[in-house]
C-alpha cells in the first residue's frame, strides 16, 4: 500500500493496518455518512460487491456510484418501468434460434467479440443481422475466426450481417417510432396480421395510450431526426414484422443520449406489439462489456436500492439500512465539486478518466480529504488525489487468491444472467497484495469492528460470503452448489418467464413523445459537428489501451478525429490538419482538447468521432440522460478551431 506524502509530493510506502486505520479515521470523522462516496468498477465480483455494499450500509449511506452509471444506467431504468426487470431476457442459445437479430449502436468487433460467432453463424443459416449504427464498424461487416484454421491460413472471413443502416446521432428513437407506425398502418390494413393481440392481452397494459403517441409522431419529424429515408425506414419494419422470433441488441450508442431511456422504452414497445418477449429465440438484449457489471447491480451495488433488498439486509444482519436515495457518479461529482462528500473510495476502475467532464472530475476528487483507490494497476487516477489518499494494491481475477481457508473462487454474471465461478491461475507479483473482499473487509472491521458481521472471518472462506448472498438475494440459493457446475448456472429473469414485476403485474407500452429537438435548447452557438467518443480496437475501458486501431486504420495516435471529408473541407480545413476541438454547453464553462489529427471516415455528414478518454473533457458534467444521470458521451455538440499547440500532456 502507497500513502501521498504532501511533504515531498510523492506517494510513499504504508503498512496494511495504518492504511486502513486512516480509512476508518476519516469516516468516523465525517459529519454524516452521507459524505462520503463508494465508487465501484464493474471488475469487482460478486462476493467483492456484496461485501462492500454491506459494509457502506452498515456504515449508513446509499452512496453507490458505479460504472453503470456511465454504461447501462438507462437500460435497467427503462426496462425496470417496461417490463418489471432492469435486465436483458435472452441467454445465448436465444442468438442460436432467432430469425432476426437487430444489432443497435453497438461495435461487437471491439466491445463484444465473444457475440461475433453467433452472428455470423445466424447469418450463415439465414437468419436476418439488421446492423443500426452511423460508422461502418469492421467487426459489424465480417469475421474470420481465430479458431478456423483454414479461414486464418487462406486469410477468409465470413459476414456478420445482412442489412446495415447508418442513422442520425440521436437518431434512433425517431427510427424505432417510424417503424412502429409503419406496423400500425399495416396492422389496420389487416387486421390481426401483425401485431399478437393475444400476447397484448393477456400480458400488457397501455396500448391505445402508446398507438395515439405513434400516430401523433409525424413523417417529417420522424425522417429529420433519424438521418434515414423513409423508405429505410420502412424496409427497417418489414424485416422486423417478417421474422417470427427476433433479438434485439444494444449498447451505449443506444444508452448514452438525453433521451435514451425513451429509446430502449421504444425498442421494448416494439417488442411488446409482437409478442418478442419471454419466448425462445426472441427478447431484449442490453449487451454489457464489462465483466460484472450486471452482477454489482445483481448483489447490491445500487444508489436507488429496491425496498426488497433492504428488506432482506435488515432481517438478515438486524440493523436497519438507509432508505433514502443515496449519490450517482454525476451526483457524486457534483457533491465532491461543491464540498459536500469529503472521501471517495474506488473499488477498482479509472474514475478520473472514465467520468465526464475530466476538469472538473480531476478536480473534484481533489476537493476531498481522502481518496482511496483499490487498483491492479497504476492509473491516472492515482495523481489527482485528495489531501490524503491511499493506492492498495489488489489481485487480478487472473491471481490466485490463497485465504487462511484455501485458493478461492470469486463469481461474476454476465450480460445474459449466466453466473459462473473462476479460480486466479497467476502466483501474485507481491505478497503485499491482498484480494478485494480481503481489502474491503479491513476496511470495514477497521471501521465498524466484526458488526454486523465478523469481517475478517467472512474472508477466510468466501463460500461464507456466497452463503450470505443466496439468504439475502434472489435468484441465489444453493449457491454453492450450483457453481460447481460447468459453465455455472443461469440466474433467472421473470420478465423472460412472462412474469412482470410491475405494480399491474403486466408489462407495459410507455408512450413517449419525441424531442422537440435533438440538440440542448440552451447551446450558445450553432454546433459544426455532432461527436460521439468510442474506443479504440486495442483497448479494455481507460487504464489499458494501444495506439493502435487497426479497424479503423490507425497507427501509433489516438489523438484523431473521425469526420466525413465533405465536412473537413467545407469547414476550411484539410485531411491531416490538426485541430482543437470545443464543445458547446450554456454554462459558460470553456471545454477544449488540442492537437487532434482530422481523418477522413466514412462517417455520414454532420457527425464526426473521436477515442475516449482523450475527448472526455468535452462532455459537460451537466449533460446527461433524462431519468438515468448518464453522461451523453454519443451526442457532444462541437466546433473546431485550428490546432495552437499540439496538445500532448507534460
Amino acid at each position: 500500500p502507497m500513502r501521498y506524502d504532501a511533504a515531498i509530493d510523492r506517494y510513499v510506502p504504508v503498512s496494511w493496518d495504518d492504511a486502513f486505520a486512516l480509512i476508518a479515521r476519516h469516516l468516523r470523522a465525517l459529519e454524516s455518512p452521507d459524505q462520503a462516496e463508494f465508487y465501484t468498477s464493474g471488475r469487482a465480483s460478486n462476493e467483492a460487491a456484496y461485501l462492500y455494499q454491506l459494509f457502506v450500509r452498515a456504515y449508513g449511506t446509499n452512496n453507490f456510484p458505479d460504472c453503470s452509471n456511465m454504461c447501462h444506467e438507462a437500460s435497467g431504468v427503462a426496462l425496470g418501468q417496461s417490463i418489471g426487470v432492469g435486465k436483458g431476457t435472452v441467454t445465448f442459445a436465444d442468438l442460436h434460434q432467432a430469425d432476426a437479430i437487430f444489432v443497435l449502436g453497438q461495435n461487437p468487433g471491439t466491445n463484444h467479440p465473444r457475440m461475433l460467432e453467433p452472428l455470423r453463424e445466424a447469418v450463415a443459416r439465414g437468419a436476418r443481422v439488421v446492423c443500426v449504427n452511423p460508422l461502418r464498424e469492421r467487426g459489424l461487416e465480417r469475421f474470420q475466426h481465430p479458431q478456423h484454421a483454414l479461414e486464418m491460413l487462406g486469410n477468409r472471413s465470413r459476414a456478420t450481417h445482412t442489412h446495415y443502416f447508418r442513422p442520425a446521432l440521436g437518431g434512433d428513437l425517431a427510427l424505432l417510432r417510424g417503424m412502429a407506425k409503419f406496423l400500425l398502418q399495416w396492422e389496420r390494413e389487416a387486421p390481426g396480421s401483425v401485431f399478437d393481440h393475444d400476447f397484448i392481452a393477456r400480458h400488457t397494459e397501455g396500448l391505445d395510450a402508446y398507438l395515439a403517441a405513434v400516430e401523433a409522431s409525424e413523417w417529417q419529424a420522424i425522417e429529420a431526426q433519424s438521418g434515414l429515408r423513409l423508405a429505410e425506414i420502412e424496409e427497417l419494419a418489414r424485416l422486423y414484422a417478417g421474422a417470427e422470433r427476433v433479438v434485439m441488441c444494444w449498447a451505449m450508442g443506444i444508452t448514452q443520449h438525453r433521451h435514451s431511456v425513451a429509446t430502449i422504452q421504444e425498442i421494448a414497445n416494439l417488442m411488446l406489439l409482437r409478442g418478442n418477449v419471454g419466448k425462445p429465440g426472441a427478447g431484449l438484449c442490453p449487451v454489457r462489456g464489462h465483466s460484472n457489471v450486471q452482477g454489482d447491480r445483481t448483489v447490491g451495488i445500487n444508489d436507488r436500492p429496491p425496498a426488497a433488498l433492504l428488506d432482506a439486509l435488515e432481517r438478515r444482519f438486524g440493523f436497519a439500512p438507509p432508505r433514502h436515495p443515496g449519490h450517482n457518479t454525476v451526483e457524486a461529482i457534483q457533491a465532491m465539486l461543491e464540498g459536500r462528500s469529503k472521501v471517495f473510495i474506488g473499488l477498482g476502475g479509472n474514475f478520473a478518466q472514465a467520468t465526464p467532464d475530466s476538469a472538473r472530475t480531476h478536480q473534484a476528487l481533489r476537493n476531498c480529504a481522502l481518496t482511496v483507490q483499490i487498483s491492479t494497476k497504476l492509473n491516472r487516477s492515482h495523481l489527482m488525489h485528495g489531501r490524503d489518499a491511499l493506492i492498495l494494491p489488489c489481485l487480478g481475477r487472473t491471481d490466485i487468491d490463497l485465504q487462511a481457508g484455501g485458493e478461492q473462487a470469486v463469481t461474476v454474471e454476465d450480460s445474459f444472467s449466466m453466473v459462473h465461478a473462476s479460480y486466479g491461475q497467476l502466483r501474485p507479483l507481491s505478497a503485499q497484495m491482498r484480494s478485494e473482499p480481503a481489502i474491503v473487509a479491513g476496511i470495514a472491521n477497521a471501521t465498524l469492528g466484526a458488526w454486523p458481521v465478523d469481517w475478517l472471518w467472512l474472508v477466510e472462506d468466501y463460500a461464507r460470503i456466497r452463503a450470505l448472498i443466496a439468504e439475502t438475494i434472489p435468484g441465489f440459493a444453493n449457491f454453492e452448489e450450483r457453481i460447481a457446475a460447468p459453465g455455472g448456472f443461469y440466474l433467472g429473469n421473470a420478465a423472460a418467464r412472462r412474469e412482470w414485476n410491475t405494480p399491474s403485474g403486466k408489462a407495459r407500452f410507455q408512450a413517449n413523445q419525441l424531442p422537440a429537438s435533438l440538440l440542448h435548447a440552451e447551446l450558445p452557438e450553432e454546433p459544426q459537428l455532432i461527436l460521439q467518443t468510442l474506443r479504440s480496437h486495442d483497448q479494455y475501458n481507460t487504464t489499458i489501451y494501444g495506439l493502435d486501431d487497426r479497424y479503423r486504420g490507425v497507427r501509433g495516435e489516438r489523438r484523431v478525429l473521425f469526420a466525413n471529408e465533405a465536412d473537413i473541407l467545407r469547414l476550411g480545413f484539410k485531411p491531416g490538419q490538426k485541430v482543437d476541438i470545443r464543445s458547446l454547453w450554456a454554462d459558460g464553462v470553456e471545454r477544449q482538447v488540442h492537437g487532434f489529427t482530422l481523418l477522413a471516415y466514412d462517417i455520414p455528414a454532420g457527425q464526426a468521432a473521436a477515442y475516449y478518454p482523450e475527448t472526455n473533457p468535452l462532455v459537460p458534467l451537466e449533460s446527461f440522460g433524462a431519468g438515468s444521470f448518464t453522461p451523453t458521451s454519443k451526442f457532444v455538440a462541437i466546433r473546431l478551431e485550428p490546432a495552437r499547440h499540439d496538445g500532448r500532456i507534460l
